[in-house]
């Protein structure tokens, strides 16, 4: 089974996604695979609200940000609800 296959209609948790390596890889996956849904978990209000103003990520259906430290263990659990792979990046 390939990356590929691994993450095609998968949920995908991506913990740090606004950082420069989040970033990018969801940009990645958005362009080279076929997740059903992408959660950027971050405690970064600003650099979300610039992450969903900027190509590709505007107005993309498949993304959804969540406020969040990966410190706080309970919205930690909220954020991976019903997520099948998390990238910690």
């Amino acid at each position: 089974m390939s990356v590929s296959d691994t993450l095609t209609n998968c949920s995908v948790l991506i913990t740090g996604g606004t950082g420069s390596f989040g970033v990018k890889f969801i940009a990645d996956l958005l362009k080279n695979h076929n997740p059903s849904r992408v959660v950027v978990f971050s405690r970064d209000e600003l650099k979300q609200s610039e992450m969903m103003a900027r190509a590709p990520f505007k107005d993309n259906r498949k993304l959804r940000f969540f406020i969040g430290d990966v410190r706080d263990r309970e919205r930690l659990i909220e954020a991976m609800r019903d997520i099948d792979i998390v990238i910690h990046a």
